[in-house]
């Protein structure tokens, strides 16, 4: 095959083999688990644990043409209100929700109409990127949302003085 031949060979759909591999070839570890009949496929990032769901069946047998990261992280304790509203106003690509005691992120990837193997690959660097800035993300917000407790309740006890 030539280099015009590699480089017109899309990615429509994936396995979770093929995915393994990918994931690999990036240098992550990745365990492929079933769960109700239900494959996903497990992995970590900065050691941070996430999953890798397939979606809508592809003509194939076995191959998806679409899939979801998702990190799911136990809340403990109680989350400060709109840490999910204000990232998903002010991020792109991966959205949060809170799922019972699950604080979760996704983000969709789309091979359907056929992607580059250099479009799945920059898809799992930003995953990797958005996991990054989830920590930092929530770690300001709570310093933040801490700060704003305290802020409070000094004004509230000059009020009281008064």
């Amino acid at each position: 095959m030539n280099k015009e031949e590699t480089m017109t060979q899309l990615i429509s759909h994936v396995s979770p083999q093929s995915l393994t591999e990918v994931l690999q070839a990036a240098g992550y570890r990745v365990n492929q688990t079933e769960q109700n009949g239900i494959v996903q496929l497990l992995s970590a990032s900065q050691g941070i644990g996430y999953a890798v769901r397939f979606g809508n069946p592809a003509a194939e047998q076995g191959s998806y043409v679409d899939f979801t990261f998702s990190c799911a992280l136990r809340v403990q304790g109680e989350l400060p209100p709109g840490v999910a509203e204000q990232w998903n106003a002010t991020r792109r690509f991966a959205r949060l929700s809170l799922q019972g005691e699950f604080l979760v992120m996704e983000m969709d990837v789309v091979l359907a109409a056929g992607v580059s193997n250099d479009h799945l690959r920059g898809n799992l660097e930003l995953w990797d990127r958005l996991l990054q800035e989830f920590i930092v993300y929530l770690r300001d917000f709570s310093q933040a949302t801490q700060a704003a407790t305290a802020k409070a309740a000094v004004a509230e006890q000059e009020e009281v003085a008064l």
